[in-house]
């Protein structure tokens, strides 16, 4: 069994005893594929390394399957890491690193040389197993990584930003490569990276940490679309999600708008009746919308009426099939907006951007929780 879990899980560093992960409680289940990012120092790594041994726990409970392995020295886990700098034997040829563990168990000959051969073929690094480590590119000495924990038939891979040595093609590459290998092995999987690409692509759920502290965990969808609070939120996304201040107000008729600096923009219905809810009637509040939810185009401005801002376009990047508008409301940070290519815009211009409130997110602006937050 390859079920994890954590009960107030905590790491506490130095005479002080501060804390790098405070309060950790999360279950992994059995195949699944569990993702941890955040920014540098976030406390993912700590984490990651707590389950495998290679850290003491200050306080807490760490079960791997239904065995308490708080005490248990990492050979006795069942677990195999794969880490960022590879870790392979300079000295061993590529067949001697991936038999290494193996050998250790003192398994037989042949059965070594079996599993070694029909490991090297699911990674198609079967032509390499006579050459050193340093013969080989990046993305193959990753793969005779995966292969060293692959071929020990682990209840659980552990996985430390292991693509974060490798080029933007590699990379890619690479991740369809894990993906693929999850699905076919059906191994509980813990990966921990600072990307957040590659948390939205690659994870069943996402776990998002910030100071020690887990976030939110949730689907990859449900991260994006439903963040719980505004780091999540700003974390999450590329480009980063807009946030603009603005006040909530009535109009004579009984409806609610969002007046920021430079504009009033209608809030839905349904929207209205969440923020009368929490009581944001004449408050400030935070409003969060994507880049996609905005548009620059003319005619969009007819299906999304008062729900228009004027800025000035300081810079127009192209991406290819698309065009990323940065534009000065006034706030703090340009806003972004998410258009085609072909459209025809001049830096320094007024510009009109159309907001599309249906998709917007309200935030507290003292706590940062999401208002809409289920």
């Amino acid at each position: 069994m390859g079920r994890i879990v954590l009960k107030h899980v905590e790491k506490r560093y130095g005479k002080d005893k501060q804390y790098a992960v405070k309060d950790f409680n999360l279950e992994i289940e059995d195949g699944e594929f569990l993702v941890m990012v955040g920014g540098s120092g976030c406390g993912k790594s700590t984490t990651l390394r707590m389950i495998a041994g290679l850290e003491d726990i200050t306080s807490g409970e760490l079960y791997i399957g239904d065995k308490l392995v708080n005490h248990l020295p990492p050979k006795d886990r069942d677990i195999a890491m794969v880490f960022q700098n590879y870790a392979l034997y300079p000295n061993m040829n590529i067949y001697e690193n991936i038999a290494f563990g193996l050998r250790l168990r003192k398994e037989p000959k042949h059965e070594i040389d079996l599993s070694v051969k029909s490991t090297s073929r699911t990674l198609e690094i079967e032509q390499f197993l006579d050459r050193k480590p340093r013969q080989l590119s990046g993305g193959q000495r990753q793969r005779v990584a995966l292969g060293r924990a692959i071929v020990r038939k682990p209840s659980v891979f552990l996985m430390d930003e292991p693509l974060s040595n490798l080029d933007a093609k590699l990379r890619v590459q690479m991740r369809t490569e894990i993906i693929r290998l999850h699905k076919q092995l059906g191994v509980t999987t813990v990966y921990v990276t600072h990307d957040q690409v590659e948390a939205m692509t690659m994870g069943n759920r996402i776990v998002v940490m910030k100071d020690g502290v887990i976030q939110q965990v949730d689907s990859p969808r449900l991260i994006y679309s439903n963040p719980r609070n505004m780091f999540v939120a700003s974390f999450i996304g590329t480009p980063p999600i807009n946030f603009i201040d603005g006040k909530v107000v009535e109009t004579d008729g009984g409806k609610l708008q969002l007046q920021t600096q430079r504009s009033y923009l209608a809030i839905p219905d349904a929207h209205a009746e969440l923020l009368r809810k929490h009581g944001k009637v004449n408050r400030r509040v935070v409003l969060g919308i994507r880049c996609e939810y905005a548009h620059a185009e003319p005619e969009m401005a007819d299906r999304h009426p008062r729900s228009q801002m004027t800025g000035t376009l300081k810079v127009a990047e192209l991406m290819g099939a698309d065009m990323y508008l940065y534009v000065d409301i006034g706030a703090d940070t340009p806003f972004v907006v998410r258009t085609t290519s072909g459209f025809d815009c001049r830096e320094d211009e007024k510009i009109t951007v159309t907001l599309d409130m249906s998709k917007a997110l309200y935030f507290d602006k003292d706590t940062t929780a999401s208002l809409m937050y289920e």
